[in-house]
């Protein structure tokens, strides 16, 4: 799913932001008012959601190793050697 839009509405129970693919799948993600204040917070709120589930999709089920690699995307640091490289 590549992102197309986001909607944010702010409803009864706290807010609901729809994530919606260029595909027509979406994903709702719904934040408590307690969470946030205001849409802007809403949706970083409903970000870091996504990317503590990502893990579930990628690691049979499991929680990401640490914090670092919750939020990485896999890109590494040019300078690094990657682990299996032998020169």
């Amino acid at each position: 799913m590549h992102l197309a839009d986001t909607r944010i509405e702010h409803e009864a129970s706290g807010w609901k932001i729809d994530f919606i693919g260029d595909d027509g799948d979406a994903v709702s993600v719904k934040v408590a008012d307690e969470h946030a204040v205001s849409a802007d917070e809403a949706l970083e709120r409903a970000k870091a959601v996504m990317v503590q589930l990502t893990a579930y999709g990628t690691r049979g089920g499991g929680r990401s190793l640490n914090s670092y690699d919750a939020v990485s995307n896999g890109n590494f640091d040019d300078d690094e050697p990657l682990l299996n490289t032998r020169h």
